[in-house]
């Protein structure tokens, strides 16, 4: 019979340069690394394909509880990047109930692009999404590192492969 392992992350806190927002995001979604594909096609060929040619930009989102003055004040600088840390607990449970907790973190620099200053409703909180527009990005779990991606420094890793290391070498950088 199989060994079933289920990994769950149900709650997370986030840090702004250092600084805990225990209690003050709502919601946050990481970015997604997308790869940007180019088409391909050639005369003998019976059909098109793709390679990969890149990264696409990345985006993070923060929906706010309320508004934060200590906080927004720095996300609402476009021109000064901000460091975030996103840091949960991966659970696995088995058949005897959980069997492990792992540290989850994810890293992430960048500029907020999307400031709003919050929506009112009667009787509710107050409510702002901010945008961040994503640099670097590293994702860990229990300290080994899973991707690693600088758009500014030429690095992309999926655990401990650079795979950008040849290009870099061929372009002399």
């Amino acid at each position: 019979m199989a060994k079933i392992e289920v990994n769950r992350i149900c709650n997370a806190n986030v840090y702004v340069d250092g600084n805990s927002l225990l209690g003050k995001v709502e919601e946050c979604k990481l970015p997604e690394v997308k790869v940007t594909m180019t088409e391909h096609k050639a005369l003998g060929l019976q059909g098109k394909l793709e390679f990969p040619s890149g990264l696409d930009k990345m985006e993070a989102t923060f929906k706010w509880n309320s508004l934060y003055a200590d906080v927004l004040a720095k996300v609402a600088n476009p021109f000064k990047a901000v460091e975030v840390q996103v840091r949960g607990s991966l659970e696995t449970y088995g058949n005897s109930g959980r069997t492990q907790e792992t540290p989850m973190v994810a890293y992430l620099t960048g500029v907020f692009s999307k400031f709003p200053l919050g929506a009112f409703k009667q009787h509710d909180n107050v409510e702002a999404e901010t945008t961040m527009s994503v640099t670097y990005c590293k994702l860990e779990l229990d300290g080994t590192t899973i991707l690693e991606f600088d758009a500014l420094a030429n690095i992309y890793k999926a655990g401990d492969v650079d795979l950008l290391e040849t290009y870099k070498t061929n372009i002399g950088g």
